[in-house]
């Protein structure tokens, strides 16, 4: 369990690495409406995405070395930790995997690439710097609304990331045969929800809920720009609309409203 002196750990970046990196820019540009300028970093082309003037996550090509490992386009968060090397060696012990080991970003800051028990993906990270970018409103056009895991385990998979950074239980909604649907709070008021994944998702994962001003808008942008919707526009507890899909390279996106 983290210790006292330290807070829950959250979420503070997004990355969606891709097969053609011209084309997955013009389809989050049309779809989401970020702005998106190159970081201008030596190395690979990465390009970050913006809501207005606030930087929210960054798009880049999938590294030679994973495309070797077979692995596909995918979204992928950072959760921000006080010693990445610290959190990387907790994750082993708690029975989780590091597939890349922490590294260092020139001018930004450290990372590492890891996986929970079951396998799904996600970065450890800490900045440089600080500070933190301007805080949105939860609800704010183009921000990360809502972090939800399809999980190997509900239940386990809830202990081993509570006991990584400090995650608290909120509201349980009862699925019925899908299960329990446990939310969960980083600090503050609910982001996320975690679930024993249904049988038709191929593996484990995080899903990151884009806001957008119109689901329905959103979703006719989506099918021009070559996109899939999978599921929705659905409407979930507390009144906000959903959908899951997949982007032109195949990437698993999602987008959540509060207007249909």
């Amino acid at each position: 369990m983290p210790s006292n002196q330290e807070k829950p750990s959250k979420f503070v970046w997004y990355d969606v690495m891709t097969s053609d990196t011209k084309a997955a820019e013009t389809f989050y540009r049309s779809v989401v409406g970020w702005n998106m300028q190159d970081a201008g970093m030596d190395g690979p082309a990465y390009t970050v995405l913006s809501a207005g003037a606030i930087m929210v996550g960054g798009l880049m090509a999938i590294p030679e070395e994973a495309s070797a490992m077979g692995a596909k386009p995918c979204w992928m968060g950072y959760i921000a930790v006080s010693d990445v090397d610290d959190y990387a060696a907790r994750v082993t012990k708690a029975g989780g995997s590091i597939r890349r080991p922490p590294t260092d970003i020139p001018g930004v800051g450290r990372f590492a690439v890891a996986a929970d028990p079951h396998g799904a993906g996600f970065f450890l990270f800490k900045g440089n710097s600080d500070a933190q970018p301007a805080p949105a409103a939860p609800d704010a056009p183009g921000h990360i609304g809502w972090h939800e895991l399809h999980a190997g385990d509900q239940e386990s998979a809830f202990a081993f990331y509570a006991g990584l950074f400090g995650w608290s239980k909120e509201e349980a909604i009862d699925m019925g045969p899908m299960g329990a649907y446990q939310t969960f709070s980083t600090g503050g008021p609910a982001v996320g929800g975690m679930m024993t994944k249904m049988p038709d998702m191929p593996a484990p994962c995080w899903l990151y809920y884009i806001n957008v001003a119109s689901i329905d808008a959103a979703v006719e942008r989506v099918n021009e720009g070559g996109g899939k919707i999978i599921m929705g526009p659905h409407q979930v507890p507390g009144g906000s609309w959903i959908v899951q899909g997949f982007d032109p390279q195949g990437a698993m996106f999602s987008l959540v409203s509060a207007k249909r």
